[in-house]
């Protein structure tokens, strides 16, 4: 098949990210306000639980079937083979996993219906084949997909979610177009399968890798999700859960972007390693390490920087807590996006995915232990601590391990430029904030303010990677013309 353009895929999948960006920036004001405090906290804390149950259903299965895919897609034969092996052991672990749920969900007593609804997160794994086109780098048909779904569920929320009360309605709509959406794009495959005798099929072969793969998922989780139940166990208040959650929201959200291009270079990584090509691979590292920097630098300070004045009139009266935590969360845009290059990007798709593990594990034990002790003195500022820490454990750690192939050092410098950018646009919006009260125009007036710096900053500096960059978005327009 012919080669993907990483820069097509990068766009399909970063404007999904920036659809993403936008529908919580619709929807979060509303819902904060009609649910409020304790009901998104609740809604947080119930997520939290049906999450552990989409891992086990999941497995590394979402992982493990992209880069598989990525591996033999020039071949029709030997990918309808992955496909069908790879989702029939899905089918298997969702229906053990979904079984198991339900009767859980019905112990909940008041909250039974929320969790109840909340079973069609499990029903959208048994659907999901974004995967196999992931795998086949056609990042353009998932994004439709998302793209209508996304929007049909803002739409949804307006239109039934009026109150407290509405919990079970609004966590329903988050589940059914999700699912929905999944199901759209199983009207693609025929046209990339061919049929495969039943006896060639082997669904738990590959299981051990299978496994392999879902343990630093589990780890992943740890500290992810792991965050929220604790805080809901520690504190009993459903209150510093929603500030979390609000909290957590933006900075993943903003992560978002970052990391959109992590899932356009698994697979590209994949066919150069079943290419045995390490140079074209490393070429490709190295122009991940300078996007994170590039972009997470801006996006991590230009929050920080801006929390003050924003919280106040996005999320309403009895959010002031959140902005402490948006002055430590943010971070996670840089300690993730730098362990995504190298955990997700290079050891997965290289088949050292037990290394990966044992990083993930070691955060996940940090994260666990500061949980442990911070939570209990800061409550939701405490386990944010903690979340930076163990992401920031993990990135060193995978640089250490790799050393030899990908030097820290050069992973450092790739970022000197947007270093400085980053700290004169800090500067300003500092100096700009002193002077300006919570509104949406003035928020607007420091992003605005706080982008022109730092790309005119980097502009000054001569920034080769922007002005490359620029260069091709040129000649691109231009063609077009």
């Amino acid at each position: 098949m012919p080669m993907k353009s990483i820069r097509k895929n990068y766009i399909y999948n970063a404007s999904y990210q920036v659809l993403l960006l936008v529908v919580p920036l619709v929807l979060t004001p509303y819902i904060s306000r009609v649910l409020g405090p304790d009901g998104v906290g609740t809604v947080s804390y119930a997520e939290s639980i049906v999450t552990y149950f989409t891992l086990f259903a999941a497995m590394g299965i979402t992982t493990y079937g992209q880069r598989e895919i990525s591996y033999v897609r020039d071949d029709p034969e030997q990918r309808s083979e992955v496909f069908w092996n790879t989702k029939l052991l899905e089918v298997c672990s969702t229906g053990v996993t979904l079984t198991a749920y339900l009767f859980f969900a019905l112990t909940r007593k008041n909250l039974a219906p929320v969790y109840l609804a909340l079973a069609l997160n499990l029903v959208g794994v048994l659907a999901d084949v974004t995967w196999f086109f992931q795998g086949m780098e056609e990042f353009g048909k998932t994004v439709a997909r998302n793209v209508i779904a996304k929007c049909l569920q803002v739409l949804y929320v307006f239109a039934f979610v009026k109150g407290r009360d509405d919990l079970v309605i609004y966590v329903l709509g988050l589940g059914l177009f999700t699912v929905l959406g999944n199901i759209s794009l199983w009207f693609y495959l025929p046209r990339y399968l061919e049929r495969v005798p039943f006896g060639r099929l082997h669904p738990f072969r590959d299981l051990k890798v299978v496994w392999s793969l879902f343990i630093p998922t589990i780890a992943i989780q740890i500290y992810t999700v792991l965050d929220k139940t604790m805080i809901g166990l520690i504190t009993g208040s459903p209150f510093e859960n929603g500030y979390y959650e609000q909290a957590i929201k933006i900075s993943k959200m903003l992560l978002a972007v970052v990391t959109a291009l992590g899932t356009v270079m698994v697979p590209r990584v994949g066919y150069h390693y079943g290419k045995k090509d390490m140079d074209g691979i490393r070429r490709l590292m190295y122009r991940g390490y300078r996007f994170v920097w590039f972009l997470g630098i801006p996006l991590c300070f230009g929050i920080i920087m801006t929390a003050g004045n924003f919280v106040p009139w996005f999320f309403g009266a009895g959010y002031g807590k959140v902005v402490p935590l948006l002055r430590i969360l943010p971070f996670l845009i840089l300690s993730i996006g730098i362990n995504n290059v190298t955990g997700i990007q290079y050891l997965i798709p290289t088949k050292r995915q037990n290394l990966f593990t044992l990083t993930v594990i070691l955060g996940a034990g940090t994260n666990f232990g500061l949980n442990m002790v911070l939570i209990r003195y800061f409550q939701s500022a405490g386990a944010a601590i903690a979340s930076v820490a163990a992401e920031t454990v993990i990135a060193v750690v995978q640089l250490v391990i790799v050393r030899k192939e990908l030097s820290p050092w050069r992973v450092v410098r790739e970022g000197f430029y947007y270093y400085i950018a980053g700290a004169v646009m800090a500067l300003v919006l500092w100096l700009a904030g002193r002077g300006l009260s919570p509104s949406v125009a003035h928020t607007a007036l420091m992003v605005a303010t706080g982008a022109a710096v730092y790309f005119l900053t980097l502009l000054l500096l001569r920034d080769e990677f922007l002005l490359r960059n620029m260069e091709s978005i040129g000649k691109a327009v231009a063609g077009r013309r």
